[in-house]
């Protein structure tokens, strides 16, 4: 399977540090703009996961820094579904946008939770597989 998508991002000032490096927590940020841009392609963003009855808090995520992203550069962020049938793993790259240098990789997991129980799910809601496999 290889879905994915991609987010570009303005490098803000406000997400930098004295050395005008981007701060390393906003590395996540950046994940998460993509992560939303891959879950919305396959119509399955947060609204639609609490409209079918979970919810999927991350569980672990990884970041490498390779090399700083820097204010006023854009960044292509990409996003590609690496697992689905029994938690929801993405895995990341961050490049500049103009040299294609890579700047950071990582990956997320996040579980399926019953929104009304709070029960973890084993396997994948049929609706997750459902959107995936649909696609």
């Amino acid at each position: 399977m290889n879905l994915s998508a991609e987010a570009e991002i303005d490098i803000p000032f406000f997400d930098v540090d004295p050395m005008r490096v981007v701060w390393h927590g906003h590395y996540v940020k950046y994940f998460e703009v993509a992560r939303c841009a891959l879950l919305r392609s396959i119509d399955y963003d947060y609204p639609q996961m609490e409209a079918s009855g979970y919810l999927w808090p991350v569980v672990e995520i990884y970041l490498r820094y390779v090399r700083p992203a820097r204010y006023g550069r854009r960044v292509l962020v990409r996003a590609q579904l690496l697992e689905y049938e029994n938690r929801l793993k993405i895995g990341y790259v961050i490049s500049e946008r103009e040299s294609g240098e890579r700047l950071t990789k990582g990956w997320s997991v996040q579980v399926a939770l019953d929104a009304a129980t709070q029960e973890l799910q084993f396997v994948s809601p049929q609706v997750l597989i459902d959107k995936v496999r649909g696609r």
